[in-house]
């Protein structure tokens, strides 16, 4: 429970959720370090400015809400109903990491805008006018980029409220003048990728086929239960009635099933949401970017599940497995994630010790990160060392003995063919004749107890 949920104007309740929700994850705006509340209080007042429709405004201060924070629309909508929910689901991209390069995300996201209620296409504008005038004044290269999806975004928004259009319209036309962008040619000299330095490591075949190819989404989903094919989703036909439906679920100890109609897969209910009558009272159809196939990489099932609870795999076209948060503990999905984030973290040290070298970083950040850094640097460190330090079986007990005190450890285990099978002492304290030996003359068998 937050501090939102006692609140009954939907606009308060909407703006201390919001509000909670950026703070929660010290989300900041990229260029002055405000807090992200800033910008969204912003987006609100521009709104308030053109309706005094409590749903619209309210969905003006949660647009970002399921994008950016660990919040979904199936929160939203518990917390502010569904026509809050739909509205903050128009404003939420729906393209994935494996749909192409930027402009073809882009594209996407913005034929889903184009689809949109002329309340959602409000909300947007006023976005639009914010970020473009924070932009254009803090990034003027990344403007002429943002300029250009603007443009492309304004010809699908022009049915929003018509004053904002206007003020988008100026505020655009404004930064291309002040950034020298003369023609509407020159906004597309820089294309969005050749603004991120190339990582090595992170790009070509092999980064590919490891971490965008090897693990799918069918290797982590859970199939839909059906009546006659055990371990498959569950699924049930329309007109069953949810009481049969809730017993059956219970039984298995599912939370989520399919709903059929005409023997097609229309839909799911959800266990904490069954009610009396026909399934089809209960039933929430898919949305857009809730269903992916099951080739799809394990990077879109996670950019799924950080908008909704439950990611839908597709197989031969029809809705046959689940993917639920809790499903991310599963061990592939941790190697996955914990390989992801070692080599960006090695990449991230060399580009520090690049542009910083002899730990020159330490006079551009504030003492308190400062502080906190050397806190965990320590952390680390005394892990390190309550660990057992492990070497090869050829390795040289001159190089042994160095490392073992440098780190103050007087023992350390020795490996052949890659299993722990012997222990070494210290060479100082244990074999002073052998130091210049191989470390198989001095390792020591462990014995079994």
């Amino acid at each position: 429970m937050t501090q939102a949920d006692n609140i009954p104007d939907p606009v308060d309740r909407a703006r201390i959720y919001a509000t909670e929700a950026h703070q929660r994850i010290n989300h900041r705006r990229k260029y002055n370090n405000e807090p992200y509340h800033v910008h969204l209080s912003a987006v609100a007042k521009l709104v308030a400015s053109v309706t005094d429709n409590e749903e619209v405004i309210a969905a003006a201060w949660l647009h970002d809400t399921v994008e950016d924070t660990q919040a979904t629309l199936e929160d939203i909508e518990e917390v502010f109903g569904m026509p809050v929910a739909e509205l903050v689901e128009e404003l939420t991209d729906i393209s994935k990491p494996g749909d192409g390069n930027r402009a073809e995300r882009k594209r996407i996201d913005r034929l889903h805008l184009s689809q949109a209620s002329r309340r959602a296409k409000t909300v947007k504008l006023a976005d639009l006018i914010d970020n473009c005038k924070d932009i254009t004044r803090h990034d003027p290269r990344f403007a002429q980029v943002y300029l250009e999806e603007m443009n492309e975004l304004l010809d699908v928004l022009a049915d929003g409220n018509p004053q904002l259009f206007k003020h988008a319209e100026r505020i655009h036309a404004k930064s291309v003048e002040k950034l020298g962008l003369v023609k509407p040619s020159q906004i597309h000299t820089l294309s969005p990728e050749s603004l991120a330095e190339q990582w090595s490591g992170l790009t070509g075949p092999k980064f590919r086929r490891m971490f965008m190819e090897l693990f799918t989404a069918r290797d982590i989903a859970e199939s839909l239960f059906s009546f006659d094919i055990a371990e498959s989703l569950f699924s049930f036909d329309i007109n069953t009635r949810c009481e049969k439906v809730k017993k059956v679920m219970a039984h298995h100890q599912q939370d989520v099933a399919s709903i059929r109609s005409k023997g097609t897969v229309q839909g799911y209910v959800r266990y904490t949401r069954l009610q009396d009558g026909p399934c089809t009272d209960c039933m929430r159809h898919f949305t857009a970017d809730q269903v992916i196939g099951g080739d799809a990489t394990l990077s879109d099932v996670i950019h799924v599940l950080t908008r909704h609870n439950y990611c839908f795999v597709s197989m031969l076209g029809e809705v046959a497995g689940v993917i639920c948060r809790d499903d991310i503990n599963k061990p592939m999905v941790r190697m996955w994630l914990f390989g992801l984030i070692t080599i960006i973290e090695t990449r991230i040290v060399l580009m520090i010790q690049k542009k910083y070298p002899d730990d020159s970083w330490q006079s551009v950040i504030s003492s308190e990160r400062l502080l906190k850094a050397q806190q965990l640097q320590q952390e680390r460190q005394r892990s390190i060392a309550e660990s057992l330090f492990s070497f090869d079986i050829n390795t040289r007990c001159e190089k042994v003995k160095k490392v073992m005190a440098h780190h103050q450890q007087d023992v350390a285990s020795i490996r052949r063919y890659s299993r722990h099978s012997a222990s070494i002492q210290s060479a100082a304290a244990s074999r002073p004749s052998r130091t210049s030996s191989h470390c198989a003359i001095t390792c020591r068998m462990p014995r079994i107890l």
